[in-house]
C-alpha cells in the first residue's frame, strides 16, 4: 500500500527568534491561505495535503522525542502509532530509515513517499497529482527512487537542482540525468533556460524495504541498529531498545548514503515533474511571502510603519506595537523576551547570530 511520512524534526534555527528549540517552526502558526482564515502550522498544512492522496492512517509523521507531545495536539488525525520519535537527531538517512523501517514492520510492501514539514506548496491539486504519479511510476518500476523536481520559477542559487533524462512510460516522469549542487548565478540562469533542469525538492517515493536494502549496503551499521529495533515488539520495550540504539548510529544525510550510489546506475532514480508554486520556509525572507502586504513591507502582528519599505515585521504579541519610521530593507521581530533586528541583506546570518546569542546567555533565548 501507499504510505507518506512527514519529516518534522528541524529546528528552524534561521527563523529565530520566533523559531526556538522547544517550539520549531513547523508548529508555529505562521501560514494562512490567503483568505482570510486563520493561520496554522506548516506541519498541519503538510498533513492536510497529504490528505489529498492517502488516508490518514498511512501518514507517519517523524520528529523528535522531545516535540511528540506538541505534534500530537497540533494533528488531531495522526493515529498514535503513526508518530516516529528520534531520541536524539542522527541525520537524515538514519531519520529516514527509522521511519522506513517502522512503516515496513507494519506494511513490509509499503511504497513510501518521504516529504518535508517546511514547505508550502499549493495548489493541492497538482500537489496530489503529482505524487500520485511517482507512485504510479514506483509501481512501474519497483526497485526505482522517485523524487519530485519542482519547475523553477526563477535562476535560484540556493536550491540544488536535477535534471531531466529519458521520459518514462509514466507521463510526467523521466529518468533522472543527473544531480547538481547549488550553481553561480550564470550557470542558475542556463539551467533555467534550458528547461531541462528541476528543483531538487528533497522528496522521495520509493519502497520502504529499498530504503532499508540500501542502507544495508551502504550504511550497514545503521541497517543493524534499525533491524533490531524493530525486531522488539512495538510498545514500552521497542522505544528502550531504540533509546539505547540510534545515538550509537553514524550521521550521514539520505543523500549521500541512499541516493548517490543509486544515481550511479542508469535509469535507477526518476523524477517527477511537480508544478506548484513551492516556497521552502527556511529564512526570514522566505517566510515574508506568507506575511501580508502592508504599504512597501510584509506584515504579521501589530505594527505601524512611516516612511518605511521593504521590510518584514513580525509580531507575535497582540498587544506589542512595532513601530517604525525611516526604516529600509531590515527584518525586524518581536516576541515575548526577544526583539531582533537586522538587514534584510544578512538574514541567512541569524542562525550564526543564535550562536553568539547562546554563547553569551546559554539557551535562555534559544
Amino acid at each position: 500500500m501507499r504510505h507518506a511520512v512527514i519529516m518534522a524534526g528541524g529546528s528552524g534555527t534561521r527563523l529565530w527568534p520566533l523559531s526556538r528549540a522547544d517550539r520549531p517552526k513547523q508548529l508555529l502558526d505562521v501560514v494562512s491561505d490567503g483568505d482570510g482564515g486563520a493561520a496554522h502550522s506548516l506541519l498541519a498544512e503538510a498533513f492536510t495535503r497529504l490528505e489529498a492522496v492517502l488516508p490518514a492512517e498511512r501518514i507517519w509523521v517523524c520528529t523528535a522525542a522531545r516535540y511528540g507531545d506538541q505534534v500530537r495536539a497540533a494533528l488531531p488525525r495522526l493515529r498514535a502509532d503513526r508518530l516516529v520519535l528520534e531520541p536524539v537527531a542522527r541525520d537524515t538517512a538514519n531519520a529516514v530509515g527509522l521511519a522506513a523501517a517502522l512503516v515496513a514492520d507494519v506494511d513490509p510492501d509499503a511504497e513510501l513517499a518521504v516529504v518535508s514539514a517546511d514547505h508550502v506548496i499549493r495548489p493541492v491539486e497538482r500537489f496530489a497529482a503529482a505524487l500520485t504519479r511517482a507512485y504510479d511510476a514506483l509501481a512501474a518500476r519497483p526497485r526505482s527512487l522517485v523524487t519530485l523536481g519542482i519547475r523553477p520559477t526563477a535562476p535560484a542559487t540556493g536550491f540544488g537542482y536535477v535534471q531531466r533524462g529519458a521520459a518514462t512510460e509514466v507521463p510526467g516522469v523521466a529518468e533522472a540525468a543527473s544531480f547538481r549542487e547549488k550553481p553561480d548565478r550564470a550557470t542558475a540562469e542556463a539551467y533555467l533556460a534550458s528547461g531541462e533542469y528541476l528543483w531538487n525538492s528533497g522528496m522521495f517515493v520509493w519502497r520502504a524495504r529499498t530504503v532499508l536494502d540500501a542502507l544495508a549496503d551502504h550504511l550497514p551499521e545503521s541497517a543493524a541498529g534499525l533491524a533490531r529495533v524493530v525486531a522488539v515488539p512495538a510498545g514500552a520495550a521497542r522505544d528502550a531498545e531504540l533509546a539505547a540504539v540510534f545515538p550509537t548510529l553514524p550521521k550521514i544525510s539520505v543523500d549521500y548514503a541512499v541516493l548517490e550510489p543509486a544515481a550511479t546506475e542508469p535509469g535507477r532514480v526518476l523524477v517527477a515533474d511537480l508544478d506548484v508554486d513551492w516556497l521552502d520556509v527556511g529564512s526570514w525572507p522566505a517566510l515574508a511571502a506568507t506575511l501580508e502586504t502592508v504599504g512597501e513591507n510584509a506584515v504579521r502582528g501589530l505594527a505601524v510603519t512611516l516612511d518605511s519599505a521593504g521590510n518584514i515585521v513580525f509580531s507575535d504579541d497582540p498587544e506589542h506595537l512595532v513601530a517604525l519610521v525611516g526604516v529600509r530593507d531590515s527584518v525586524v521581530v518581536a516576541t515575548r523576551d526577544v526583539t531582533m533586528v537586522c538587514p534584510v541583506g544578512d538574514a541567512e546570518r541569524v542562525k550564526q547570530l543564535l550562536g553568539a546569542v547562546e554563547e553569551r546567555h546559554g539557551s535562555r533565548f534559544s
